[in-house]
């Protein structure tokens, strides 16, 4: 199971980011570098801040680094989620002091990290980094790589977007979502679907965005065309093509009687509980969650790829990954790292956490162990892991969600508001979100 929901982890970034990019106090102390403080010891005590099952999983590296590593060792903290972005943020803005030896950060604030205070955490290509640019899913490199292309962290989890349906409600259709090339294939058998299931729609989506944003689907039909709300240099792709062919299409949707209104994760939870909803596009971390919150519903869940969003394109969107980092302050850089290198480029130390924590490792050779293959019975034996180790087979895009990732969040949240609401116009939504994110950061829109 995920350490974090997709709708938890989107919350707790719009909080997090909002202080980073807001906050007076914390921008005044951006482009600092810290990193000269920091020493380069071997051998001590290292600390490790990290949360809930992810936190334990790590724990359970620990035991065969120490016996391989002698004179260091390793105290893994749980210091909570989001409290965690807390204290690193204040942690970079102070010039690193208090902060752990090794941390694990998200990819909604690893960039916005590097761009506030570069030199904040260590330079890992100086440590023999860039030696795994080739291991880890496509798409995932640029992430951890700051402006000068050195890398400040390595991929742990990877969430690739998966396809998630009642297999029992489409056989009742006659339709089966396997032959679904793009979105629009099931569009055109909404119609059929919804008579041979009066009263169910496929997703549930709140379709004001409150109190909290709902863009989950959004930004994946955004990734499967390789765009999100910035590029990689940072410009702005709110109003791109792509991003208005996924609004466009959400619409579509919704004018089709396909989404209903979830107004908060409770309601939705309720909705599928109660067989409301036909489909769950879901990341990796949905296979177990879904299982484990509907047991009820042994049998009737399958899973495939997602359509793609136009004929031949992707069917592969990277939504969600998490990485450790060291702190550039550490007196014991060499030591961090040694511990970095051994849980996340071993295929035993990633897949023992994923057995411990499913977090979905982002190193690729560990998808050659049977469990990524093995069949699941709540999945009417379907072997789910491997869908979504073939999919980032496929390759994903990177995703920069830059700094300003939480200011485009609350613009492209009510650019959709207005959509699935009040009827407004994909393309002149986000337009005019465009033009408010560049006024309120400075940003060019490409």
């Amino acid at each position: 199971m995920s350490h974090l929901s997709r709708r938890d982890l989107l919350r707790a970034s719009g909080a997090g980011l909002l202080a980073l990019t807001a906050g007076g106090a914390l921008s005044a102390c951006g482009g600092s570098d810290s990193g000269s403080s920091g020493g380069d010891a071997a051998t001590g005590t290292i600390t490790v801040w990290s949360w809930t099952t992810a936190a334990e999983a790590l724990r359970g590296v620990v035991p065969a680094f120490e016996k391989d590593n002698p004179g260091i060792k390793v105290d893994v903290q749980d210091v909570g989620n989001p409290a965690i972005w807390d204290k690193i943020t204040v942690g970079l803005a102070a010039g690193g002091q208090g902060l752990a030896d090794v941390l694990h950060i998200g990819c909604d604030y690893l960039p916005g990290y590097l761009e506030k205070f570069p030199g904040g955490l260590a330079d890992l290509s100086a440590l023999g980094a860039d030696g795994y640019k080739d291991k880890f899913a496509q798409g995932l490199w640029p992430a951890v790589s700051d402006k000068d292309g050195r890398i400040r962290a390595l991929p742990w989890e990877v969430n690739a977007q998966g396809f998630f349906y009642r297999n029992d409600m489409f056989d009742r259709a006659g339709i089966d979502p396997t032959t679904f090339q793009t979105w629009d294939d099931l569009i055109a058998v909404a119609e059929k679907f919804k008579a041979a299931n009066p009263g169910v729609a496929l997703f549930g989506i709140n379709k004001s965005g409150t109190p909290s944003p709902d863009l989950d689907f959004l930004q994946s039909l955004m990734q499967q065309q390789g765009a999100f709300y910035f590029d990689l240099k940072g410009d702005i792709t709110v109003s791109s093509p792509e991003a208005i062919r996924a609004l466009t299409l959400v619409k579509r949707l919704d004018d089709a009687g396909l989404i209903l209104d979830a107004a908060s994760s409770t309601i939705w939870r309720s909705q599928i509980k109660e067989g409301k909803l036909g489909a769950n596009p879901l990341a990796s971390w949905g296979a177990h969650w879904i299982e484990s919150k509907f047991p009820e519903q042994s049998g009737n869940w399958r899973l495939t790829q997602p359509p793609a969003v136009t004929p031949g394109g992707k069917r592969t969107a990277i939504v969600n990954s998490t990485h450790l980092a060291v702190s550039a302050t550490s007196p014991r850089r060499t030591a961090a790292w040694k511990f970095v290198e051994y849980a996340l480029t071993r295929p035993a130390s990633v897949n023992s956490m994923f057995n411990a924590g499913g977090v979905f490792p982002a190193l690729t050779a560990a998808y050659q162990d049977p469990i990524y293959s093995a069949p699941n019975a709540y999945y009417g034996g379907q072997p789910v892991l491997k869908t979504f180790a073939d999919l980032l087979g496929q390759g994903g895009d990177a995703t920069n969600y830059s700094g300003d990732f939480a200011r485009a969040l609350k613009l492209v949240n009510d650019a959709q508001a207005k959509v699935l609401t009040k009827g407004a116009d994909p393309a002149a939504a986000l337009q005019d979100a465009a033009k408010q994110l560049a006024q309120q950061t400075g940003r060019k829109i490409k």
